[in-house]
C-alpha cells in the first residue's frame, strides 16, 4: 500500500503549482501514515460471523485497514462497525459471532492464538490469558496503544458520538488516558472531514506526559492531532513567576471572570455631546442621546468588546444615512462605509469605545488597588483583593513577572475582547488539577465542538483541585456532559492498589475504590531504610527484572538521590526521556509522576512526599499518585515513620 502511494505520478493531474504542492503534501502524509510498526503485527484478532451478509464471514481485525493489490480488504480497521463485536461480544451476547480469536505476538512475530467459541454452550467463559499477558507486557519506551486489549466498558466510551462531551472518572490503572486517545482516533475515523476542518487537540498536564503519550495516535495512523499543555494555550506572556497558594486560588476562582468583564466594559463612556459629520457641503448632526442609545444597545447585547467596537461606527453611520434619506438623498453601502471612516466618527468611537489591551488591563488590576476595588466590589472580599495585588507593581507589562494564573486571566480578558477560535474536539487529561479559570480557558477552545475530559478526583494535587465533576464541567461550559466511571483496574496489581487505597477515606471520602483484575502476589514490598545506600540497592534489585524502573521521591529529596546515583555510576533518565535497554531507570520527582507508569517503582520516603505539599490532603493525594505508578511491583522505603493513614 505504501509503495502504491510512493509510485503515484502527479505531473499530469494538477492544474498549477499550488495544487501540486498541496497534493504532494497529502501524499507525503499518507506515506507517513502507512509506516510499519516493527514490534506489532498487522492484525491481532479474528472474527468468524455466523450469518454475515457480506462476501465471506471471517474478518481479521487490526490497527489499520489493509487491502491487497486488487483493493480487497485483508485486515479491517479496529474502528469499523464490523470490528465492534471483537470488544463487546460475550457468551451472554455473542452478537452473531461464532468464534473470536486473539493472537499473541513477540517483537512483531505471531507466537500464539486463543479461541473463544461464543455460541458453544459447552465452552465456559474464561479470562483470556493472551489478553492478560498483553496488559502485563513490560513497559519500555513511550506509551503504547491498547487496541488489542480494549474492554467493553472502555469501548462504549471510545465509540461514543462526536456531538456529546464525555467525562471519564477513573482511578489509577483503569486506562482513562488510553481511552481518551483512542476516542480521538475513533472520532477521526468516523468524522474525518468535519474534524479535518475544525481540528483536534490533546491537552496534558506537562511536557513529560505529552512526550510519553505522543506515539499512541501516530501508531494508529493519526498524525494531525496537536498536543499542548494549558500553559501553552495561555502563553500570551512569558511566565517566570509563581503565586502563593492563596493568591493562585483567588486568581483561579471563576469570580475573576466577572471582575475582568466589569473592568473591560468600564472602558465604555457615554457621549457628552452631539456628533457632527461633515460630507462635502452638508453637515449631519446625530444627538448625544441617540448615540448613547446605540451604545447602550450594544452593551445590552453583551457581544465581544472588540466586535461591538467594530459595529459602533457602522451603527453611527446608519443613523447619518437615515438623515440623508430624509433629506432626499439616496446613499448606498459605499456611502455608509465612507461615513463610518469619517474622522469625526472615528474620533467619537475612540472616545466612547476605546481599544483595550488585555495584558495592560490585567497589569492594572493586579497593580492598582483602587481599580481592582472598583471592579471587584461585591465579588471579592477586601482580603482576597489584597492577596492578589502585587506588593511591588512593575513599571510595565514587559517588566512584570507573570505567573501561570496571571496568564490565564489575560487569556480570559483576550476572549472578552475577541472570541477565541474553537476546535472540533478537545481531550483534556488530568483534568482534576485545573482551576475554574483554567477550565474556562480550555472550554473556550471547544465552544462549538465537544470534549473528552479525563481525570481522577483522588489524584487532585493542586490547592485549587476540583471537588466534583459537576462543578468542573459547568466551568468548562459543558454542564450536560455524560460522566462515566471506570472502576476496573488493568494496570496496577491488586496488592498495590489496595495499599494505596487506604488513603482514600482521608483525602477523597466517598470515591469508589479501584478493583484491580490483576493478581500479582509479592508485588508490594515495604522496607525500612537507613539512607541512600538502601535506595540504590532497591533500584539494583528492581533492574534485575525486565522493563522500566521508576525511582519516585519528594522533590526536595532529588539532589541527594541524584548525587548518590552519580556517585555509584548508575545511569538514570529524567521524566520524558525514552527508556532504552541500557538506561531503564528514571528518577522522578513526585510532582511530575502523574500520568506516568513504570514496570517497577521504588518509592523513597512517603512521609517526605506528604510533607512537601502545602496541606495534608494535597500531600496524601500526591502520595496516592506516586504509589500507583507501578505495573508489576512496588518497593516502598522509609527511614521516617510511614504516614498514619497507611496503617492497615
Amino acid at each position: 500500500m505504501r509503495e502504491d502511494v510512493q509510485s503515484l505520478d502527479i505531473r499530469d493531474v494538477t492544474a498549477n503549482w499550488v495544487n501540486a504542492a498541496v497534493l504532494e503534501a497529502q501524499i507525503e502524509e499518507r506515506i507517513k501514515a502507512l509506516a510499519d510498526l516493527a514490534h506489532t503485527p498487522l492484525f491481532f484478532g479474528r472474527l468468524d460471523y455466523l450469518h454475515s451478509t457480506q462476501e465471506g464471514q471471517r474478518f481479521y481485525i487490526g490497527r489499520r485497514h489493509v487491502h491487497d493489490a486488487g483493493g480487497d480488504p485483508m485486515v479491517i480497521d479496529w474502528r469499523a462497525p464490523v470490528s465492534q463485536p471483537f470488544y463487546r461480544a460475550s457468551k451472554k451476547d455473542p452478537q452473531d459471532v461464532a468464534l473470536r480469536r486473539r493472537f499473541g505476538y513477540t517483537g512483531g512475530d505471531l507466537t500464539a492464538y486463543e479461541d473463544e467459541h461464543l455460541t458453544d454452550p459447552a465452552e465456559a467463559e474464561r479470562t483470556s490469558r493472551l489478553l492478560q499477558r498483553e496488559i502485563e507486557r513490560p513497559r519500555v519506551g513511550p506509551m503504547r496503544d491498547i487496541v488489542a486489549t480494549i474492554q467493553p466498558e472502555q469501548d462504549e466510551i471510545v465509540r461514543s458520538g462526536l456531538s456529546g462531551t464525555v467525562c471519564v472518572q477513573g482511578g489509577p490503572g483503569t486506562g482513562k488516558t488510553a481511552v481518551g486517545l483512542h476516542r480521538v482516533a475513533y472520532l477521526l475515523y468516523a468524522h474525518r472531514e468535519r474534524l479535518a476542518r475544525t481540528g483536534t487537540l490533546v491537552i496534558g498536564p506537562n511536557r513529560s506526559f505529552l512526550h510519553y503519550i505522543e506515539q499512541v495516535l501516530p501508531a494508529l495512523g493519526e498524525l494531525e492531532v496537536k498536543q499542548a499543555t494549558v500553559d501553552d494555550l495561555v502563553g500570551h506572556v512569558e511566565v517566570c513567576g509563581e503565586d502563593s497558594a492563596d493568591a493562585a486560588i483567588v486568581k483561579g476562582d471563576a469570580r475573576m471572570a466577572e471582575v475582568l468583564r466589569r473592568a473591560v466594559r468600564a472602558h465604555v463612556a457615554m457621549p457628552a455631546e452631539a456628533l457632527m459629520v461633515v460630507r462635502g457641503s452638508r453637515r449631519w448632526r446625530v444627538p448625544a442621546c441617540e448615540v448613547e442609545e446605540i451604545v447602550r444597545e450594544l452593551l445590552e447585547r453583551d457581544i465581544r468588546y472588540g466586535a461591538a467596537r467594530d459595529a459602533l461606527p457602522q451603527r453611527i453611520a446608519h443613523a447619518v444615512l437615515v438623515r440623508m434619506e430624509q433629506a432626499g438623498e439616496a446613499p448606498d453601502d459605499r456611502v455608509q462605509d465612507a461615513v463610518a471612516r469619517n474622522p469625526a466618527v472615528k474620533a467619537a468611537v475612540k472616545q466612547i469605545w476605546p481599544a483595550v489591551d488585555p495584558v495592560k488591563l490585567v497589569l492594572r488590576l493586579l497593580s492598582d488597588p483602587d481599580f481592582l476595588a472598583a471592579h471587584a466590589d461585591g465579588v471579592l472580599s477586601a482580603d482576597e483583593q489584597k492577596t492578589i495585588l502585587w506588593t511591588r507593581p512593575p513599571r510595565s507589562a514587559r517588566a512584570a513577572t507573570w505567573s501561570l494564573a496571571d496568564a490565564v486571566l489575560i487569556d480570559e480578558a483576550m476572549d472578552l475582547v475577541a472570541r477565541t477560535h474553537s476546535l472540533g474536539h478537545v481531550v483534556l487529561d488530568e483534568a482534576q488539577d485545573l482551576s475554574p479559570m483554567q477550565y474556562r480557558a480550555v472550554g473556550r477552545r471547544c465552544t462549538t465542538g465537544s470534549a473528552t475530559v479525563l481525570g481522577d478526583l483522588a489524584q487532585g494535587t493542586t490547592p485549587w483541585a476540583t471537588g466534583s465533576w459537576t462543578e468542573a464541567l459547568a466551568h468548562l461550559g459543558k454542564p450536560d456532559a455524560a460522566v462515566e466511571e471506570l472502576t476496573a483496574g488493568f494496570r496496577v496489581p491488586r496488592e498495590v492498589i489496595a495499599y494505596a487505597s487506604r488513603l482514600l477515606p482521608h483525602m477523597s471520602p466517598g470515591l469508589a475504590e479501584v478493583r484491580s483484575v490483576r493478581e500479582s502476589p509479592g508485588s508490594l514490598e515495604i522496607l525500612e531504610s537507613s539512607g541512600t545506600g538502601d535506595v540504590l540497592a532497591a533500584c539494583v534489585a528492581a533492574l534485575r527484572h525486565e522493563g522500566s524502573i521508576g525511582l519516585i521521591a519528594a522533590d526536595a529529596r532529588l539532589p541527594e538521590l541524584e548525587a548518590a546515583l552519580v556517585g555509584s555510576g548508575m545511569p538514570y533518565l529524567s521524566p520524558g526521556e525514552e527508556t532504552t535497554a541500557d538506561a531503564r531507570l528514571t528518577l522522578v520527582p513526585a510532582s511530575l509522576a502523574k500520568g506516568l507508569e513504570y514496570d517497577y517503582v521504588v518509592l523513597d520516603e512517603p512521609a517526605a512526599i506528604v510533607d512537601g505539599e502545602p496541606d495534608e490532603r494535597t500531600g496524601l493525594r500526591r502520595l496516592y499518585v506516586a504509589l500507583t505508578r507501578a505495573v508489576s511491583g512496588l518497593t516502598v522505603l522509609h527511614g521516617a515513620p510511614l504516614p498514619v493513614q497507611l496503617a492497615g
